[in-house]
This record gives C-alpha cells, sequence and structure tokens, in this order.
C-alpha cells in the first residue's frame, strides 16, 4: 500500500496472501502474434499501445493485487542494439501509465515496478560492475518511484547482482522487493551457482520482501527452506515453460528458444502455488508462460482454503 514502510500490506499470518500477476512479456508476444524480437515484451508495447494495459486488467480481473509494470527490459543497453534509446524515458512513461489505466479501471491495487537484470537474463557473468549497475538502477528506480507502490527486483541471478540493484533501487524512496531466478535443478542455488542463504545479509539490509522467480516451480521449494529464516516476507512465482536451453544463453536471444510445459495447466501450476503457501509463503504469482487463467485458478484455491487475498 502507498505510504507503507515495507510496501507489504499483509501481515505474517498464512491466511494473508498477496498474489501477483503472472507473466508479461510472454502474454504480450501471444497475444500480439508478432514474431518475437530481442526487444521482447517492450516491442510490443510500442507497437500495439493499450495492450499492456489490457492484460493487466485481466491479471486483476483475474484476483491479482499486484500489477508489474512492463518495464523490465527497457534498458539503455538493449535500446541503444536497436537505435531506440531516446525513448528510454517516455517508454518507462507509457509502461507506467499503462499499469496506472488498469488499477484506476479495477478501483485498487498496488502497481510494483520492475527491474528486470541488465544486459542479459539468467547469465550472470554479463552484470556490469557495481558502480556502473548501481547508477543504471538507480536512474529507473527515480523514474518509477512516482508511480508506483513499491520496486520488483526481478530475476536476481548473483550476489553481485543483488547488492547493486538494492543500492541503486532504494534511491527511489519505495520498499524494494527481490526477487531471484535460481538453478532449475537445484533451487539453493542461484544461477551464478551461489548459494541462496549467502543472500541474507544482503536482503536484511535492504530488502522489504525476498522472492524467486523466472525458475522451475519445482525449483521453488528449496529456496522457500532458505527464506524461511530471513526473517522477511517471502514468496514465489515461477516459469511455466520447459528450462532454459543453451541457445536461449546467447548475446542476441528472443523467446524462440524457450518452450511451454503442456502440462503446466493452471490446476498444475495452482497445485505449487499453494505448496508455496503452505511452506509459509505470503507472496505468490506466475511468472513466464502463465496467464491470467492460472491467476484465476490460484486465487480460487487460495480463496477456497480459507485464506485472504490482500
Amino acid at each position: 500500500m502507498p505510504g507503507s514502510r515495507s510496501g507489504w500490506s499483509g501481515s505474517r499470518a498464512l491466511a494473508d496472501i498477496t498474489l501477483l500477476d503472472g507473466g508479461m512479456g510472454q502474454e504480450l508476444v501471444a497475444r500480439s502474434g508478432d514474431a518475437p524480437t530481442q526487444l521482447w515484451a517492450t516491442q510490443v508495447m510500442i507497437d500495439h499501445p493499450g495492450l499492456v494495459r489490457s492484460v493487466h486488467e485481466d491479471y486483476f480481473a483475474a484476483g491479482a493485487t499486484v500489477a508489474t509494470a512492463n518495464t523490465y527490459a527497457i534498458h539503455h543497453d538493449r535500446l541503444k542494439k536497436v537505435g531506440l534509446d531516446d525513448r528510454f524515458v517516455t517508454l518507462h512513461t507509457q509502461a507506467l501509465a499503462e499499469a496506472a489505466a488498469a488499477r484506476a479501471e479495477r478501483g485498487k491495487g498496488r502497481i510494483a515496478g520492475s527491474l528486470g537484470p541488465l544486459v542479459a537474463s539468467y547469465r550472470p557473468e554479463t552484470h556490469p560492475p557495481h558502480d556502473e549497475a548501481v547508477a543504471k538502477y538507480a536512474e529507473i528506480a527515480g523514474l518509477l518511484a512516482p508511480a508506483v507502490d513499491f520496486f520488483l527486483a526481478e530475476t536476481v541471478a548473483s550476489l553481485a547482482h543483488a547488492k547493486a540493484v538494492l543500492e541503486g533501487a532504494r534511491t527511489g524512496g519505495r520498499p524494494v522487493w527481490l526477487s531471484v531466478t535460481v538453478d532449475d535443478e537445484d533451487g539453493s542455488r542461484l544461477r551464478s551457482g551461489e548459494p541462496v542463504e549467502a543472500l541474507a545479509p544482503i536482503v536484511k539490509a535492504g530488502a522489504a520482501a525476498v522472492l524467486a522467480n523466472c525458475s522451475a516451480p519445482e525449483a521453488m521449494a528449496a529456496a522457500l527452506g532458505v527464506y524461511k529464516g530471513f526473517g522477511l516476507p517471502y514468496g514465489a512465482y515461477a516459469n511455466g515453460f520447459q528450462q532454459i536451453t543453451k541457445a536461449f544463453l546467447n548475446d542476441d536471444p528472443t523467446v524462440d528458444a524457450l518452450h511451454r510445459r503442456p502440462e503446466m495447466t493452471p490446476a498444475r501450476y495452482a497445485d505449487f502455488a499453494l505448496q508455496w503457501v503452505d511452506a509459509g509463503a505470503t507472496i505468490v504469482g506466475g511468472c513466464c508462460e502463465t496467464g491470467p487463467t492460472h491467476i484465476a485458478e490460484i486465487a480460487r484455491r487460495l480463496s477456497g482454503a480459507g485464506h485472504r487475498i490482500v
């Protein structure tokens, strides 16, 4: 809620669950019918004004209480590759406006300002030097702060990444929720191979909540088991596609290299989400290849189990 110290509106009780939205980028690509590009969700937002708002509205209607602004991939390095760096500010403004319009239509809800990885996702070796990364995240935080309730640092792949994004985002004066991407085979480790438990002193010094995202649902339990000892609200939002492929880990990937898991139906995904709640998670949602139907099923199951969605 706006003005809260932590940005987290529920209590530590299991009955109070913050329900995030689902994936934005893959949902936009699917709805647009366009071939994926390196700019991913940003390109769709450019080519189809209003589509981002529509996705936000559908997530709110499904039961989500947070709209994650479509700012994950709006970075100078990505825009420069396609000659659009002069639109850095206006694209952030557009993404925030579409989220705000959806919230206004709904009449309630919070907006999270997404801070995605610099250079590339899942590739900690590409993360810039600390001071450079901090400055870049601080710039984005300054643009997002007036329009968001909290920052959501997403798909954080290493300890260095965690330190930089927290330091940069905190300059924006909003609570920061830190979400890391863990190894699909071993959720107790970041994509960098570093242990999740090593995040403890980092998040305790500056995060209002800690999560895991953009990894296989099966990997989340191990990360949540570590988070229990951090003394912070925690949660997870996982992928609905198959594991990250080698084809995706190159310098100019598109999501064509990733493939949906047909067995990860809304019901199956909700099974995982309820398991996370049983493990103490108070924040759940969906990441890539999860959509409004997944969020609606989670909302239905949470309410049916007696939880309160906040």
